[in-house]
């Protein structure tokens, strides 16, 4: 699911430019919670070096400026005056010190996301294009213990995250990581999308016609080539975004 140009090759200024979208879009479609949550975006090749929003900023009001250049090897990064909070800095300071191939890590709240992660068993069953997308893609972690702000918390959902590019954090969320970010927004979307067939096709009680391994595995090398679609749908988010 790979855009065609890695956020490692584009200037700051343009990464800036589209994670402070990312915020905005995920506003719009009903995505964020009070001024919580938090997207990333490295900038420095081996990924230490990263862009996050602000401590307690509104999705809604994310302009580029705004975002804070962090060190994810700064010992007193949250002990600064404009320290993120410190679930921020858990999770994405740890994935990005942990996992420089994640050069964007968006995580959220969404709806379904969220209460597909508040099953018993939040597995992704391919039932669908869009479910099976995620076929050999998607992680969990369901050690949930509260608010993500100890440092062995964002270790355990690096270990948990592996080489996948979604984590299902049961009781929580889901977190998705992606070389660019119209393409960790286009999963994000992508994976909303897919969880809210699965709760809708729980909630007939009825059984689902879950796909055989090999055809959930040949649709989802199928997206491969639709991976443009990222950066055509992003470009679109975008300019329906209005000015601040």
């Amino acid at each position: 699911m790979n855009s065609f140009v890695s956020s490692s090759q584009m200037t700051e200024g343009a990464l800036r430019e589209d994670l402070a979208a990312a915020f905005r879009i995920c506003h719009q479609l009903g995505w964020s919670e009070s001024v919580g949550n938090h997207f990333s975006a490295a900038v420095s090749e081996d990924g230490a070096q990263f862009l996050l929003n602000p401590k307690w900023q509104h999705f809604g009001a994310i302009r580029p400026d705004d975002l804070l250049l962090m060190d994810s090897n700064d010992t007193g990064a949250l002990v600064r005056p404009d320290a993120p909070d410190a679930s921020a800095w858990c999770v994405h300071g740890t994935l990005h010190r942990r996992k420089p191939s994640a050069r964007v890590i968006l995580h959220c709240h969404s709806p379904y996301a969220t209460a597909l992660a508040c099953l018993k068993d939040p597995t992704v069953v391919p039932i669908d294009n869009n479910t099976a997308r995620f076929y050999g893609r998607t992680a969990y972690d369901l050690d949930f213990g509260g608010i993500a702000d100890a440092t062995e918390e964002g270790e355990r959902l690096a270990e948990s995250l592996g080489d996948k590019s979604v984590l299902v954090m049961g009781n929580h969320g889901v977190t998705v990581v992606g070389d660019t970010v119209a393409a960790a927004f286009e999963d994000l979307y992508f994976f909303e999308k897919a969880a809210q067939t699965l709760i809708l096709a729980y909630g007939t009680g009825q059984p689902l016609a879950v796909l055989s391994d090999a055809v959930a595995q040949n649709t989802a090398d199928g997206w491969g080539p639709y991976a443009g679609m990222a950066d055509r749908h992003f470009a679109y988010l975008k300019s329906q975004l209005p000015p601040l």
